[in-house]
């Protein structure tokens, strides 16, 4: 927990027995946390530099613990302080990277990544930048991180990045597949269910995207494309909304299991769907319903939406596969 204030593991155990007692000396301590006095010995050293424990003048050769609100707390007003310049700098450096960005011909928005471990770093960096919200497609493939190794994504919704992802249908036949996408929608990620999708994406922030490829022959390493702010990844991000518009959303069970339910109808579509397969006209549907036309006519091209068909018939075909009826 301490650690991000610079503190090393030991020096951490070592400060906090150290608040619970009036003073121990270094052999006590060492034999009390089961490390070497040696290394004990360099931990304290470390401590009183950062001034979180000194030696009592009580007893010699024993030391305690600087009281928390005082020790800590200049540590942390520290590091906040190194946050702030480091922010400082981070608008200098955007400020240089958007005034190259404008003299930049069109090849200069892709960046070509090469290797499954510069793209997995790649992947990492995205999320953990993100501030505001990661958009994904994601294939029933494995590209270069797999669902369950992809640690960053916890982080992430942990602070409050939103998550909205597409993942192709066959993914659901992997096992254990259906328990990680229920873990993930009860973390807050919003998930939707397609049929096949054109490619992998990840985007951050809608300003920065990742396109992981294939293996070829030609580059058994695999690679990605890294498109900056650009008609292209314009055209990414719209790619992914009509995905998105057209895909079923992915809805925990209402038994709370982890069972999910990616093509859930309300009780009144599945109405409607069931007199429009039995022939009913929409006129006689919304008599039948207590609707108007104009309603049933609305709810119906919903459907087809949500179905991605054009036509009424390709909707009781698409209605009958998803399992809706």
């Amino acid at each position: 927990m301490l650690d991000v204030l610079g503190l090393e593991a030991i020096e951490e155990s070592a400060y906090r027995r150290l608040i619970t007692l009036p003073s121990e000396s270094v052999e006590e301590l060492a034999a009390a946390l089961r490390v070497e006095t040696s290394d004990l010995a360099a931990a304290l050293d470390g401590l009183e530099e950062k001034g979180l424990v000194a030696r009592s003048t009580a007893t010699p050769g024993h030391f305690v613990a600087s009281p928390p609100a005082l020790a800590l707390g200049s540590l942390i007003v520290q590091r906040q302080e190194d946050i702030r310049r480091a922010q400082l700098e981070l608008g200098r450096l955007a400020e240089q990277y958007r005034g190259v960005m404008a003299d930049r011909s069109d090849t200069d928005v892709i960046e070509v990544v090469r290797g499954a471990q510069a793209v997995a770093q790649r992947f990492g960096q995205m999320q953990r930048g993100a501030s505001a919200e990661v958009l994904a497609l994601v294939k029933a493939s494995v590209a270069v991180v797999s669902a369950d190794e992809n640690v960053d994504e916890d982080a992430a919704l942990a602070r409050g990045v939103a998550y909205r992802v597409v993942v192709e249908r066959a993914a659901f036949a992997k096992p254990g597949f259906v328990d990680l996408v229920a873990e993930s929608v009860k973390a807050g990620e919003q998930i939707r269910v397609t049929g096949d999708l054109p490619l992998r994406l990840i985007v951050a922030d809608r300003s920065l995207a990742l396109l992981p490829l294939a293996p070829t022959a030609a580059d058994s390493a695999g690679g990605a494309l890294l498109v900056h702010p650009s008609g292209l990844l314009d055209a990414l991000l719209h790619l992914f909304d009509l995905i998105w518009a057209g895909a079923n959303e992915v809805l925990p069970s209402e038994n709370g299991t982890t069972e999910l339910s990616a093509d859930r109808l309300d009780d009144l579509d599945t109405r409607i769907l069931t007199l429009l397969l039995a022939g009913l006209t929409d006129q006689a549907i919304g008599g039948q319903l207590g609707l108007s036309l104009r309603t049933v006519q609305r709810r119906v091209s919903h459907l087809m939406d949500r179905a991605q068909v054009v036509t009424r018939f390709q909707l009781g075909h698409e209605a009958t596969r998803r399992g809706w009826l």
